[in-house]
């Protein structure tokens, strides 16, 4: 898709615009397995006047709700009849509806969704218990630290535009819509004029593009009434707020006034973001988040059609906000003083490259980016602002750094725990980045050149589309996908040891420490050489297995499969990259706390199984991590790879045969280890058992966990169609708690 720095992620697509305004998009993929059909109505938060704010949303809700023609929970299950799948998202300048299901029920899921679009039914009673759904969930957002901090920090640095407006709307507000407001909404803001339909998948273009004509045609084309959000004038000033409430770890949000998508400063600055924190080799990790300064961080250009913001945002110990945000000033003022080096942009450059190649691999993602590019100026925008972002220089990054990045016009919200840290100040703010720190650049790593891995002859076969190749020690699986120029490998293991609750986590540990450093490469070495391949390491641990993976581009294959085989079999494990490893994931333990999603879950768990096995968390607890070292990591590993075979899997754009011969020369010496552990049985402690927690917050979260088959029981398949079934948008049981105040089937 790419050559000679052009770009072509757009091959195919057709583009036509109906008598009554619609535009469709069209692209034929004759080797997807699936179609996906997207609207996009240009309609969004933006364009809500204060006494509909959030209703955007609440339309979206209501699209599933019926028409005349079908009742309420029918479009979801015939959609589902189908074999496929619809959902939706509202932002504050579009809302989407999409839907993914096999090529032959494409024209029938385009009837319904064609009827759900242009015959909302808006049943009152329907609303009104819609209604107490879109509250609770306003509440959850409430309860969500990092969300609360993001989106007020649009309220500290807009004071007119409603971007400063909490998005999702407001229980007072919420609760006060009627049936006239959302039906005015619906008629003025859905127009065929500003509704873009989008078709990606196996379906002929001609066949898509007749097929929403007939769907669309005859909805009556009508202007718009709008009204625009009111002008952002410009100012300076530092400003700052400081929030409370029951978390355990604090909550920084630095921002500044952006750029929308079409402005021409919009790509220096969304580069300027990819260098701060685009993989573990950004500004922010290697600053920030290697040495544990913070359990996480990122930092966002985030431009949609009429204001933008530029933020860094991280989660940290309360007593760290002063040493991280010396930190982010100094970045920042790096930026505006000397801007990314080569290496820097190389990196980058190569890493927007490889999520383009992701963005764009499935049906849904290419036809919602397309709907999106439409809207923004047209779908050819996909090409023009991957070649604008590739062509930005490290002046380009200077210049606008110094222009928006600017100290006496940065603000920040800090979301602390009700009884710890200091609130944080326009004083101490304007201090960090108008005095900031000197940090300087570490020496980039030298970029290598591709190395093709040996051939070894091997004798595959073939399963359900799957190539097998059986080694000494190692099982490989390819499966060719040929849409991208990607490739993802993983190396996967079957867990050979249990943990004691004194001990719970040391497997993640060992896990994520692999990471950083191994073979010759210390971590940042390491970072660098994924990097540079269009990728970043990954590591994953569940109670039953672990792994170490990465997606590069294609023509990488090889090196990523020899660099993944560094960090399973050979990493470094040395002391103070495991200690700081570690405290991270002290850090995110507590953070969990706070999670109310993940918090009934854990406690659910540890109730039913009690304190070993499935009933410890797999990242372990504060307390048990603060007793582990290098060496029961290390003691770990052994152990771990002492037993046991390797699963090496490969998907992505390759030839199997040629794949198959180059992998199996990276893996076909590795040695066949021990027999594997005897699997001991996970038992449930109690029939019956409850645990609960009070915590200040906006909501009750409730999880009911219930024994299931194993993996290896033949029933496993009859549970996961029961928990398909449980899981159903508008299932009748779902449907009835919605109905009752106060609940949300989640």
């Amino acid at each position: 898709m790419i050559e000679n720095g052009s770009s072509t992620w757009t091959p195919g697509v057709v583009r036509r615009v109906l008598p009554n305004g619609l535009t469709v998009l069209a692209q034929h993929d004759p080797d997807a397995p699936a179609v996906a059909v997207v609207i996009h109505v240009r309609a969004g938060f933006f364009d809500e006047p204060d006494r509909w704010q959030g209703i955007s949303h609440v339309l979206e809700h209501m699209f599933f709700k019926g028409t005349p023609t079908r009742g309420v929970g029918q479009i979801a299950s015939e959609i589902k009849g189908l074999g496929g799948y619809l959902n939706a998202a509202t932002a504050y300048d579009w809302t989407s509806y999409y839907v993914v299901l096999p090529a032959t029920g494409f024209q029938e899921a385009l009837a319904i969704q064609a009827d759900a679009l242009q015959h909302a039914s808006l049943d009152e009673g329907e609303l009104a218990r819609e209604l107490r759904v879109i509250i609770e969930e306003a509440k959850r957002k409430l309860d969500t630290p990092s969300a609360l901090a993001y989106e007020t920090l649009h309220a500290v640095l807009f004071d007119h535009h409603r971007i400063r407006r909490w998005r999702i709307g407001t229980e007072e507000g919420l609760s006060r819509f009627t049936r006239e407001d959302l039906a005015g909404y619906y008629r003025s803001r859905y127009v065929p004029g500003r509704t873009i339909v989008s078709v990606v998948g196996a379906v002929p273009t001609e066949d898509a593009l007749a097929a929403v004509e007939a769907a669309f045609g005859a909805w009556p084309g009508r202007a718009a009434a709008l009204d625009a959000s009111p002008v952002e004038p410009g100012r300076t000033g530092v400003r700052v707020r400081t929030l409370r409430g029951d978390v355990k770890q604090a909550d920084l949000a630095i921002g500044w006034r952006g750029v929308p998508h079409d402005h021409p400063d919009a790509a220096a600055l969304d580069v300027a973001a990819m260098v701060l924190s685009s993989g573990r080799g950004s500004w922010l990790y290697q600053t920030l988040r290697r040495p544990g300064l913070v359990t996480s961080v990122g930092g966002y250009h985030y431009s949609p059609s009429e204001v933008g913001v530029f933020s860094i945002v991280a989660d940290l110990e309360p007593d760290g906000v002063t040493t991280a945000l010396d930190a982010v000033a100094g970045l920042v003022d790096r930026l505006r003083r000397d801007g990314p080096a080569d290496a820097d942009l190389d990196r980058a450059r190569t890493l927007y490259t490889a999520q383009m190649a992701r963005r764009l691999e499935s049906v849904d993602g290419r036809a919602s980016a397309f709907a999106h590019a439409e809207a923004a100026g047209g779908v050819d925008r996909i090409d023009a602002d991957f070649r604008a972002r590739l062509a930005v220089g490290s002046a380009d990054v200077v210049r606008v750094a110094a222009r928006y990045l600017d100290p006496d016009r940065v603000g920040a919200v800090l979301h602390l725990p009700a009884e710890a840290g200091a609130d944080l100040d326009a004083d101490r703010l304007a201090r960090a980045f108008g005095s900031p720190a000197r940090i300087e650049a570490r020496p980039a790593s030298p970029v290598e050149p591709p190395r093709p891995a040996p051939r070894r002859p091997v004798a595959p076969r073939v399963v359900a589309g799957v190539t097998h190749v059986a080694l000494p020690g190692v099982d490989l699986l390819l499966q060719p996908k040929t849409s991208v120029p990607m490739v993802t490998i993983g190396l996967y293991r079957r867990r050979q040891t249990s943990e004691t609750a004194a001990r719970a986590g040391l497997g993640a540990l060992a896990v994520r420490a692999t990471a950083r450093g191994a073979g010759d490469a210390d971590a940042t070495l390491l970072a660098d050489r994924f990097e540079s391949l269009g990728g970043s390491l990954g590591t994953s641990i569940a109670a039953d297995w672990f792994g170490v993976g990465a997606s590069v581009l294609a023509a990488h294959r090889d090196r990523a499969a020899e660099l993944l085989r560094d960090v399973l079999w050979r990493p470094r494990f040395e002391a103070l990259e495991v200690e700081r490893e570690r405290a991270t994931m002290i850090s995110e333990a507590v953070q969990v706390a706070d999670d109310m999603f993940r918090r009934p879950i854990d406690l659910g768990l540890a109730a039913a199984f009690g304190s070993a096995g499935y009933g410890l968390p797999v990242k372990g607890t504060a307390e048990s991590l603060a007793g582990l070292d290098p060496d029961a990591v290390r003691a770990w590993h052994h152990e771990e790879l002492g037993r046991g075979r390797t699963v090496v899997a490969a998907v992505g754009n390759f030839e199997v045969e040629q794949a198959a011969e180059r992998l199996a020369g990276l893996f076909g010496d590795q040695a066949a280890a021990g027999a594997p552990a005897p699997r001991v049985a996970e038992r449930w402690t109690r029939r019956e058992a409850v645990a609960a927690e009070s915590r200040g917050k906006s909501q009750t979260a409730l999880a009911m966990i219930f024994p299931g088959p194993a993996r290896s029981d033949p029933a496993r398949l009859a549970a996961e169609v029961l928990a398909s079934v449980a899981r159903a948008l508008c299932c009748r049981r779902c449907h009835a708690l919605r109905a009752r105040p106060s609940l949300r089937c989640a």
